[in-house]
């Protein structure tokens, strides 16, 4: 524990440039992985997140997904789904691979990792995580936090 997010390049649903490494500040960012839009399981992940996003927020975490989904694939979900935060598309599984969730030859481990608003620091990992409890999980982790 303790990294801090790399300055990699992604593009979000709306074809934006986002350096990830400048996106801590006064707010932490919890970052959800997932395998592929828009299928069973991702969606049930990303509406656990959609649903319980201002609990998170009330923290002071925004909440970005992250696959390697282009942005056009993930903004249709994102419409489909009304997902509440950003998704961020990784083609070439850059910040995937960074974080340790990329599974060869071309899969992604869902995941989530929390970086501390403020320091920037990465203080919680869960890899391969079950993906109705993952969000319930990170709200727990967090309430435990600052309770």
């Amino acid at each position: 524990m303790g990294d801090k997010l790399p300055s990699i390049k992604l593009n979000d649903e709306e074809g934006n440039t986002v350096d990830v490494s400048t996106l801590i500040g006064e707010k932490g960012v919890v970052f959800f992985l997932y395998p592929k839009a828009d299928t069973p399981g991702c969606t049930n992940q990303a509406c656990g997140y959609r649903d319980m996003y201002d609990e998170i927020a009330a923290f002071g975490y925004e909440v970005y997904g992250l696959s390697k989904d282009t942005p056009t694939a993930q903004q249709k979900w994102k419409t489909k789904k009304s997902l509440t935060y950003h998704l961020l598309s990784d083609p070439k599984s850059k910040l995937i691979k960074r974080l340790g969730a990329f599974v060869p030859p071309k899969n992604t481990k869902r995941s989530h990792f929390i970086f501390e608003k403020g320091t920037g620091n990465l203080i919680d990992v869960a890899i391969g995580v079950k993906p109705a409890e993952d969000p319930n999980n990170v709200l727990g982790f967090l309430t435990e936090k600052y309770s």
